[in-house]
């Protein structure tokens, strides 16, 4: 695992290489006792000093982007850290305010490892501070809050300022808090047993498989057991066949029992402690109303029941276990305490009567224990020594501690991690089974679900689970994750092994002709030209081959371009029909070009032939299904759902797809990795539906159906005179009306996440006619996204002094 050690005293602190580990992920701690300078520590090495450790990070994420520009950047990013000269400073910052003027990025359509050296770079100047002060940088200052508005630089930041703040918190402490290596307390080889107890009424979902996980790890760790319990003490919920898919979610997680137990299995053991603490005058009987009882425990008031007899309770104890209509009006509570401030002390319900058959037991009882009183007595039964569950539960530990002290039973060490959150994911049974039952879903396996079914579906590995699990540490802080982080991490368990194979999209495609190609050829190539073990493919060559719509329009006559695993070719000449499409091109091969100087390097298809058919494949995309990043407890989920979810591509891929089986992960090359999830129609005539997996880049993981963030928030509108016509541009559009007019389905399905030009969609509405010599000349259309505005200088072209390359302008000091 990688980590990165910093001291938050250093002046000027790195701000660049740690806002680039946490955007990516990576584990960052500060330690102010013992290193003096940037320390990376990964399996690949230490690396130590800001400018070693950004680039070494750099290639552990895969954050260069473009690597020349980027290599300029940080260069200048070294300058720029140490330049005390206001000019040589203004300088700097005016290139880079020039720079950013039409780009959201200073290199590419992501931020890379250039953005965040700069910008370090700028936060480490104290010269800058004072000249972005006077506004006239608004590129650049758009930039710089844009950057310091992702929410894990925000929590960097803060951090930071905690760490800076805490003079006397231990750096070794801190250090090991946030990472495993500290271990469980009071730990002994050989004799940890830890359990996983899940409750039999719905599938595991992501939120299951990291205390799953957690709880095999530490069992592993130790060399001791991991006991899977079913929890089934609410016959109303539970049902077998629940029970049958948690063991089948375990095993794809890698999840596997030393011991299958059932709380069931220890119904009348619960009774008779039950019973036990009734007679040591430590639990009560009680009638109360539940929304009286609710009201009660709030204003911390005793129950009227609060002081019956053992004897007293125990018989009505017997009652609610015939189940009787008397009996079921009564319920089992501890005498903890009413008036506590933790709420969960102030006498819990530990017995109540429900009459529904058990999946197990059928009608042997009709009593049940809650979880709060099995669990404690059953953990010390089973030989539990480490009970780890999420801090969610914290102000439940001394109940759980009450109960084994009050029956004299052995303790049990409780072990909190925090709870797992993503943006846009419901983790709730109840809203998920909502999203089945209105049928928005295929199932609870469906690809866009947090189940495990559905992460697994969707392309998640056991190992990109796991890394991602242990790479939170034991975290107290209850965090709305991301998704680009375990993506990320999942990309780098598959990307060594998974095949690459070509798709063409069918919509449009080019038909070719190869001028100089043999006839119809066949080769052996690498599957992985990284990875010789993952095999060999067959690639067809002939003369007539597809290409892609998007890459055909934006070839250049007499261009040399790629053709990959081939050559390089010549275009000679494109044909386009009546609608812009463009329907054939024909290319000499020129097998003797440089792949080395061309800049388009493209994937293509040999035209299907009876002995070299093409394979019909389907690609399909997803976003969220909700349009919040985090429901509340009063929102309706009804009022939060993606209009549109799914997106469907059809393609030709070549015949070696036809090996896959379902479930394998492999790359379309330039489109992205996906894992094939099913095979439909007969022999010859089969059709392969792939599912994408996302890379944890920003745009793959973004929702679609929100508004792209605007590179630069629109000035005020200034107060219009009365009776000014109402502005009709998209700026001007209330947010509602902007969000229906880009709506999910609105345009060509996206793939990969990216969206572009449409090929064949005709002229763009926005058409500006402008003169090509000023006032006069010929008539230009010039397609816009941008608001008409006057020129700068008047509507008549500027006539220039002669022997002058300048603009006559007024002295500024003429009087």
């Amino acid at each position: 695992m990688t980590t990165l050690y910093v001291n938050s005293k250093d002046a000027p602190f790195p701000f660049g290489v740690l806002a680039l580990a946490a955007v990516s992920g990576v584990e960052y701690v500060f330690d102010d006792e013992q290193r003096h300078s940037v320390e990376l520590i990964s399996p690949m090495g230490e690396v130590r000093g800001v400018e070693e450790s950004i680039r070494a990070l750099a290639d552990q994420v895969s954050a260069w982007g473009e690597k020349s520009p980027t290599e300029a950047f940080l260069a200048q990013a070294v300058a720029l850290s140490t330049l005390t000269a206001f000019a040589a400073v203004t300088s700097s910052i005016d290139a880079l305010d020039d720079r950013l003027a039409l780009r959201t990025y200073l290199s590419g359509h992501e931020p890379t490892v250039a953005d965040y050296a700069i910008w370090g770079a700028l936060k480490r100047n104290n010269v800058v501070a004072g000249v972005l002060k006077r506004g006239a940088h608004v590129h650049l200052a758009r930039w710089i809050a844009h950057l310091e508005g992702f929410e894990r630089v925000q929590s960097a930041l803060a951090a930071l300022t905690e760490a800076r703040s805490s003079k006397n918190k231990s750096a070794k402490k801190a250090a090991a808090a946030s990472s495993f290596a500290l271990g469980l307390p009071d730990a002994a080889e050989g004799k940890v047993v830890t359990r996983f107890p899940p409750e039999p009424s719905g599938y595991l979902h992501i939120g299951h498989a990291k205390a799953a996980m957690l709880n095999q790890y530490f069992a592993q760790m130790y060399k001791g057991r991991l006991i899977i319990r079913f929890d089934d003490t609410n016959p109303s919920k539970e049902k077998e066949e629940f029970e049958q898919s948690i063991i089948e979610d375990l095993a794809l997680l890698g999840v596997h029992a030393d011991l299958l137990s059932h709380t069931s299995d220890w119904f009348a053991k619960l009774y008779e402690e039950c019973v036990e603490l009734i007679k040591r005058g430590k639990a009560y009987a009680d009638d109360t109303e539940q929304e009286q009882m609710r009201c009660e425990r709030t204003e911390r008031l005793p129950s009227k029941r609060r002081d019956m007899t053992p004897e007293e309770t125990l018989q009505k104890f017997e009652e609610m276990k015939t189940g009787s209509v008397e009996g079921q009006r009564w319920c089992i509570r501890a005498k903890i305490s009413y008036n506590d401030d933790n709420g969960a002390l102030r006498d819990p319900v530990i017995y109540r009567c429900n009459l529904t058959p058990h999946h197990r037991t059928g009608s042997q009882w009709k009593v049940y224990p809650t979880y709060d009183f099995a669990c404690p007595i059953v953990d010390c039964l089973e030989g539990v020594t480490h009970a780890l569950r999420t801090n969610e539960y914290r102000d439940r530990n001394p109940q759980y501690h009450w109960f084994l002290q009050a029956l004299g039973m052995r303790d049990v060490h409780v072990w909190d991690f925090s709870r797992i959150a993503f943006i846009y994911t419901l983790l709730s049974k109840r809203k998920l089974h909502w999203f089945v039952d209105q049928g928005l879903v295929g199932g609870w396996d469906d690809p866009r679900f947090p189940t495990v079914r559905g992460i697994r579906r969707r392309g998640m590995t056991v190992e990109g689970l796991k890394q991602f699990i242990l790479a939170q540490g034991p975290s107290q802080s209850q965090l709305l994750l991301e998704w680009d982080t375990i993506w990320s991490l999942n990309k780098k368990v598959i990307d060594p092994v998974a095949p690459r194979f070509w798709a063409i999209m069918k919509d449009n495609a080019v038909k070719v002709t190869i001028r100089g190609a043999p006839g119809v050829e066949v080769k052996n190539v690498p599957k992985h030209k990284k990875n010789s073990e993952v095999g060999e493919k067959k690639t067809v060559y002939s003369g007539e081959i597809y290409v892609e719509q998007e890459d055909a329009v934006i070839f250049e006559d007499n261009e040399e371009i790629t053709l990959m695993d081939w050559g390089n070719a010549i275009v000679r000449s494109k044909e386009t029909g009546p609608n812009g499409v463009i329907t054939h091109i024909t290319m000499d091969l020129h097998l003797e070009g440089d792949f080395k100087k061309t800049e388009k390097k493209i994937t293509w298809l040999t035209s299907p032939t009876a002995a070299h058919p093409l394979v019909n494949v389907v690609l399909k995309d997803y976003d969220y299904l909700i349009t919040k990043k985090k429901l509340e407890e009063e929102d309706k989920v009804q009022d939060f759902v993606t209009p549109v979810t799914e997106f469907k591509v059809a393609a030709w891929s070549d015949a070696n797809v036809l090996d896959l089986a379902k479930g394998d992960i492999i790359q379309f090359e330039r489109k992205g990795y996906y894992i094939l999830d099913n095979i439909s129609g007969a022999k010859g005539e089969e059709t392969l539906e792939f599912i994408h997996i996302p890379d944890g880049k920003a745009a793959g993981v973004a929702s679609k159906a929100e508004q792209p963030v605007e590179e630069e928030k629109p000035a005020k509108a200034k107060k219009q005179p009365k009776g000014t016509p109402p502005c009709t541009t998209d700026a001007a559009r209330p947010k509602k009306e902007k969000k229906a007019a880009a709506a999910p389905g609105s345009a060509a399905p996206i793939v990969d996440g990216a969206a572009g030009p449409v090929p064949g969609a005709g002229q763009p509405d926005d058409l500006r006619t402008v003169k090509s010599d000023g006032d006069i000349g010929f008539d230009i259309q010039v397609p816009t996204g941008m608001f008409a505005v006057k020129p700068i200088y008047g509507e008549k072209a500027v006539p220039l002094q002669p022997g002058s390359n300048m603009f006559e302008v007024k002295p500024i000091y003429e009087h």
